[in-house]
């Protein structure tokens, strides 16, 4: 890690609490962490390594709260986003080996940090309900990997639903042994990735996911048990709790049910909300990842802007990265907008400073991380991108915060900084060979048509 980083001559868009934009500001970065913002009055900032950001917007680097890895080598699978599912089910419970994980893992680190996204909470799976959990070999590669790349994660690891039989195939070179899933063996699995994991890495994070039952499947004793078990898991392990597809009542089921939620649940989707769903989550401060690219945001529609005019934090996710969106934080900027002001036949609602907090400290605080990440205060971990705002889309230099929200995409980061860590410069990885990853993931996805084939 560099000791010292000086980042100068940018234009500073804080999101701190007065949410500052420096016109011509300085960063200063020691031990991985910010030590000044504004003018740098340090010794350090004399011999420290300089980024000159002329030109560029410096800001905190993006947090998606709510993506899937598996994802990135099952795009362009199928002809519809029905067929797709039904794929990528198949892949994850018959053609994956250790290696497919670690190699998609390298591959969407790669992507986040081309598109400015510094942490990324992920469920370890999912699609129509293919958690690899049964043991931890799977989830103990992907987390390796996303060490190695030097990102920082939430990954959300949790059961199957109880209600079906699942059968893996295990892969080892040219053979497989089937395994029957257990939801109450992977739970134990999910225990031991926790403890594993605990302050090894500063960058990685464990949470427990788990599915989302409607009324009517709560009244199964053993789907109840199950969460439960998995609600206990995450209080005891003091971690996140993370569902993915909340809708409808759902959300009021489950809490006067089981009494699922506090300050560390996250509920993706969140569609169609009911007056008492929304009770919930203003009681139990649980908190939403709305993800306006997502295809549950066709089937009904998040209320993004009443939940925040509620007090509900509401952050921004991906749902990244198939069948058909990116890890592209600012496409979702854009679509949240034209969404929202869709409906209320208002441009004004979710103005650009609002999505930028959803995509950054909102972000952080749903993961529970906001004293150390989100924005550009002093003592905060230095998860900072650079902006290239010389091209003509982005022009002219006016209003960089209405032009970032508005016109920028993924393609305008120019660096990424994670803990003080340069990861990107000049949109190059620094640490790794570029080519080298797309090759290692070109031979994961082959490996898997191939067992997908025989299968």
């Amino acid at each position: 890690m560099t000791k010292s980083l000086l980042i100068t001559n940018g234009v500073v868009v804080t999101m701190d609490a007065e949410r500052r934009v420096l016109e011509k500001g300085d960063v200063l970065i020691e031990d991985g962490r910010i030590v000044s913002v504004g003018d740098p009055r340090s010794e350090a900032a004399a011999t420290a390594e300089r980024i000159d950001a002329a030109g560029m917007v410096v800001m905190p680097g993006f947090v998606d709260t709510h993506a899937h890895a598996g994802h990135m080598l099952t795009k362009g699978l199928g002809e519809d986003s029905d067929q797709w599912m039904e794929i990528t089910g198949r892949i994850y419970a018959e053609a994956t080996d250790i290696e497919f994980w670690a190699a998609e893992a390298a591959l969407s680190a790669f992507e986040r940090i081309r598109c400015g996204t510094t942490t990324a909470a992920l469920l370890f799976g999912g699609g129509p309900d293919i958690m690899r959990t049964e043991t931890a070999d799977a989830a103990h590669a992907h987390l390796e990997a996303i060490a190695d790349m030097g990102v920082r994660e939430v990954l959300a690891v949790g059961p199957n639903r109880p209600n079906g039989s699942h059968l893996y195939r295990n892969h080892t070179h040219r053979s497989y042994t089937n395994v029957v899933v257990d939801p109450m063996r992977q739970l134990s699995v999910c225990a031991e990735l926790i403890d594993a994991w605990a302050g090894r890495n500063d960058c990685l994070r464990i949470a427990v996911s788990l599915p989302v039952f409607d009324a009517n499947e709560l009244e199964n004793e053993i789907v109840c048990n199950l969460s439960r078990q998995a609600r206990d898991l995450a209080r005891e392990k003091g971690v996140l709790l993370i569902q993915d597809g909340h809708r409808e009542g759902s959300i009021a089921a489950n809490a006067v049910q089981l009494d699922l939620f506090d300050h560390r649940s996250l509920l993706a989707h969140c569609i169609e909300l009911t007056a008492e769903d929304f009770a919930v989550l203003t009681r139990t401060g649980a908190k939403v990842a709305h993800n306006p690219s997502a295809l549950m945001s066709v089937f009904g529609r998040c209320p993004a802007p009443e939940l925040m005019e509620a007090g509900v934090t509401v952050s921004l996710g991906t749902d990244a990265a198939a069948p058909d969106r990116p890890f592209d934080m600012f496409r979702n900027m854009f679509q949240a907008h034209r969404y929202h002001a869709r409906h209320f036949k208002d441009d004004g609602v979710l103005p650009p400073m609002q999505l930028l907090e959803m995509a950054t400290i909102e972000g952080a605080r749903a993961l529970s991380m906001d004293e150390e990440i989100g924005s550009l205060d002093v003592g905060k971990r230095a998860d900072i991108i650079l902006v290239n705002m010389r091209q003509p889309h982005l022009f002219p230099p006016a209003n960089p915060v209405q032009r970032l929200a508005r016109f920028a995409n993924g393609a305008d980061v120019d660096t990424t900084i994670v803990g003080g860590q340069v990861l990107m410069r000049s949109r190059r990885l620094v640490r790794h060979d570029e080519n080298a990853i797309l090759a290692r993931a070109e031979r994961a996805f082959h490996q898997m048509t191939e067992r997908m084939a025989l299968a």
